[in-house]
């Protein structure tokens, strides 16, 4: 639960703390004290819309802060765990702050967080309804909403199975509509991709080739170029004439230096030197010999090697830069080519697949039907029984489930709330039977019948008794006093008749030095109480008259207060 709210600079709240506990608490205070800026600072904590307008003029930023006891909520402190944040004596402190120029942070037990994550945490922890929420239970989503939030397992767990066939089943047919919609473009390209791999199987490429073939085909096309460079060479190393030869000068010079090795060592190094040089060169000299006698015209094979390398051009100019991309495109286009002659299959496939969808939506449309339309009884009549406590004893309401023929993301059943406010009156819909009044009245059974399955631990209601007074309001406040015994309640609200039923009143004053305008708030005493009471019910806070109503009220209340 809530424990306290901190607000600075927000509105016309300078800095105040507003001290929250068990049971019901209401606020109070004069039109235009900074009532709702309550509401709105709790908005702001649960990750609400930020308006930098909302910031006290000539404060820099404002900033509402917030306890939550975790004692009995495990999964919010795992979840904050999870954020980032710290438990510290099963407390979590959330913060939002918004600055005058309209920046926002977040803050989740010391951690800094986006603001939907702090949103995400806290829609567990409240229920905010305020006058607009008269208005969104008018709207079939909401009252569908309410009756799946009161079917518990027995309608969720039916609902998510529908919406896993309802996702798969709208794919399944994105899926299929795509497909069959693309089968003339897909046979088209499949044409291509068999014409391309059909020159590019005629010619059968091999990985590598194409650089052996460019080496093959500029030895050949050289081939009596490179045979008398050869020629020449050898002869040049090892003359079969009497010209002389690197061999023969190369001999001559170690003989030359052996005859007077014995004479200086530096003499025999070079002569020894000489002689690896005369090994090398007989070994050149042979391989020369060999790579010239081994050098062959031949224009065959030249004519051939040319025509090979344009047909692997003719390839690289349609399917790749080189012949390895080519190769890639071969590999990539049969895989597509696989892909793109399974097209009939896959449509019968998908077709099968949609069918078997279907008929399973259907079903599982009709368990959730039924399962809604039994919890609509149920719902229906604890509702009307919450009515005749709220004063409107002959007060009647239906929960209507309709099946219709579309198949929405939340089923095919539209559900409607229909009010029969009277003795023989036919129940008709809410925003057609209902006045102001009695949509809060509705509301508030729905909300308390609700509070049974014990899912939100803090309700907020912000003046959602407007349009209603007199014994009407007595019955409001005593039924929050009953649904504070299972809950933490929190109630704006401008009814003495509801004020008398609260274990903690807090009054919003407003107070200004002539240039500025702030509201504080304050819990109220007994005597405090009575005078504030006073006030709301006369304008008069000394008003003997109107402080023995107050008293009276309060006496009348106090057995709800008192758990009774």
């Amino acid at each position: 639960m809530l424990e306290e709210i901190r607000i600075a600079s927000l509105g016309v709240i300078d800095d105040s703390v507003l001290e929250l506990g068990p049971g019901l608490t209401v606020i109070t205070g004069e039109t235009g004290a900074g009532k709702t800026m309550i509401v709105t600072a709790l908005g702001l904590l649960l990750g609400g819309r930020a308006d930098s307008g909302a910031v006290r003029t000539g404060a820099s930023r404002a900033r509402v802060e917030g306890t939550v006891v975790t004692a009995a909520l495990p999964d919010f402190a795992a979840a904050v765990d999870d954020a980032g944040g710290e438990v510290e004596d099963q407390r979590v402190v959330l913060g939002r702050s918004v600055s005058a120029e309209g920046r926002s942070r977040a803050f989740v037990g010391g951690a800094t967080v986006p603001v939907s994550r702090l949103a995400d945490l806290t829609a567990p922890l409240v229920a905010v309804h305020g006058q607009s929420d008269q208005h969104r239970l008018l709207q079939p989503s909401a009252q569908r909403r309410a009756l799946d939030r009161y079917g518990g397992d027995a309608i969720g767990l039916p609902l998510s199975r529908y919406r896993d066939l309802h996702t798969a089943l709208q794919a399944t047919e994105r899926e299929l509509a795509e497909v069959s919609g693309q089968a003339r473009e897909r046979a088209r390209e499949a044409d291509l991709l068999r014409f391309g791999l059909g020159e590019i199987d005629a010619v059968a490429p091999v990985a590598g080739e194409d650089t052996a073939l460019a080496a093959e085909e500029a030895r050949l096309g050289h081939a009596d170029a490179l045979r008398v460079a050869a020629e020449t060479a050898r002869e040049a190393l090892s003359g079969d004439g009497d010209a002389p030869d690197a061999l023969g000068t190369t001999a001559a010079a170690r003989n030359a230096l052996d005859g007077v090795r014995d004479h200086d060592r530096e003499a025999a190094g070079l002569a020894d030197r000489i002689g690896e040089l005369t090994y090398l060169l007989s070994d050149l000299a042979a391989d020369v010999a060999s790579y010239a006698s081994g050098i062959e015209v031949d224009p065959a094979r030249l004519a051939a090697v040319s025509e090979r390398r344009a047909a692997l051009t003719g390839l690289t100019r349609k399917y790749g830069e080189s012949l390895a991309e080519v190769l890639a495109w071969r590999d990539r286009s049969a895989e597509r080519l696989l892909d793109l002659d399974g097209t009939d299959e896959r449509i019968e496939t998908l077709r099968a697949t949609r069918d078997r969808l279907r008929n399973e939506l259907v079903e599982v449309a009709g368990t959730l039907t039924a399962a809604r339309t039994e919890a609509a009884a149920r719902l229906g009549a604890a509702v009307t029984s919450e009515l005749a406590d709220l004063a409107m004893p002959h007060a009647r309401l239906e929960v209507a489930v309709e099946p219709r023929d579309d198949f929405g993301r939340s089923g095919r059943d539209v559900v409607e709330l229909r009010l029969a406010a009277n003795v023989g009156a036919e129940p008709r819909p809410l925003h057609k039977g209902a006045s102001g009044g009695e949509l809060s009245r509705v509301m508030l059974a729905l909300e308390v019948t609700l509070a049974a399955t014990g899912t939100v631990p803090t309700f907020v209601f912000d003046e959602v008794d407007a349009g209603v007074g007199g014994a009407a309001a007595v019955e409001v406040g005593r039924r929050l006093a009953r649904l504070a015994r299972e809950a933490q309640v929190l109630v704006v609200t401008h009814l003495p008749q509801v004020a008398a039923y609260a274990d903690r009143h807090v009054v919003v004053a407003k107070s200004h030095d002539g240039s500025v305008t702030s509201s504080g708030l304050s819990v109220l005493d007994e005597e405090a109480r009575e005078r504030e009471l006073s006030r709301m019910m006369a304008g008069l806070s000394e008003s003997d008259n109107a402080l023995a109503h107050a008293r009276e009220l309060l006496a009348t209340a106090q057995p709800a207060r008192a758990g009774g």
